[in-house]
């Protein structure tokens, strides 16, 4: 076993560098959930001012980086498009890291959006992470169709909410406690996917948390020195993991981005 030096780390006495979790629905509707939000168009005359106000609301924090859900091995593509997008070459597509995240960026004048995520394949077998295979053969399909219905509905609802109301109060029903505890649950219900033997749901959730550890690990390196300011935009699903990251390292002071919001607006339908 390797032994640990004691001792205070030049970081645990340095002023902490602040970091902002943006969580967002998939502005683009991929499709690639267990349950999938149908997300309004954003590409409207609307809902492009409502982008255009949540960005000057995040521009107040006065980021030093804009770090986005793009592979960090894929830099050099996210250096292009941003170029492309200052240079008037390029159209903002639909998605939350052109929308949000170029934006955001160009708005402050800097030199680059940072490409934070990681999603390669995790160790071992596939099926070694397919719980609802497991599920199904294992005599207990019935858990997974009801979660999986569950799991639809709390989309569609969240697809109703949506369209009644504008993006900044998208941004806050996913960020505030009520939101993040919501999409914090589900894990603790897959790891319960399996038994002693074999539990794909427990490996998948632990996938989920070290994919999410090696995006903190990113986040790190491109803002853990004193003085820098980060705003990470996120799928939502990823907001309770990156906010714990941040807070138990004890390396960034964690900035609330529901304060940077405009109170709840009345639904429009």
């Amino acid at each position: 076993m390797v032994a640990l030096a004691l001792g205070v780390p030049a970081w645990a006495t340095a002023p902490k560098p602040a970091l902002m979790i943006v969580g967002m629905p998939h502005l683009a509707n991929p499709g690639r959930d267990i349950a999938n939000t149908k997300v309004e168009n954003i590409l409207t005359p609307q809902r492009q001012r409502e982008i255009e106000q949540l960005v000057d609301r995040l521009a107040t924090f006065r980021p030093t980086h804009v770090a986005v859900e793009w592979p960090a091995g894929e830099q050099a593509k996210l250096d292009q498009r941003y170029d492309d997008y200052r240079a008037g070459r390029r159209t903002l597509d639909s998605n939350e890291t052109d929308q949000i995240g170029l934006r955001l960026a160009a708005k402050l004048g800097l030199p680059r959006v940072d490409a934070v995520d990681w999603n390669d394949d995790a160790p071992g077998k596939d099926a070694d992470y397919d719980f609802p295979a497991w599920l199904k053969a294992h005599g207990r399909g019935e858990e997974w169709t009801t979660y999986q219905a569950t799991a639809q509905r709390q989309a569609d609802a969240e697809g109703a909410f949506q369209r009644c109301h504008p993006l900044a109060d998208w941004v806050r029903k996913f960020n505030d406690k009520a939101g993040l505890d919501e999409m914090a649950r589900p894990y603790f219900e897959i790891a319960t996917f399996g038994d002693d033997a074999n539990n794909p749901g427990a490996a998948w959730v632990g996938a989920w948390y070290a994919r999410n550890l090696r995006i903190y690990d990113h986040l790190l390196r491109i803002g853990g020195a004193p003085g820098q300011r980060t705003v990470a935009i996120f799928g939502a699903g990823h907001g309770p993991m990156l906010r714990s990251d941040a807070v138990e390292s004890g390396r960034f002071t964690l900035a609330d981005v529901v304060s940077y919001l405009p109170p709840l607006s009345e639904a429009a339908c």
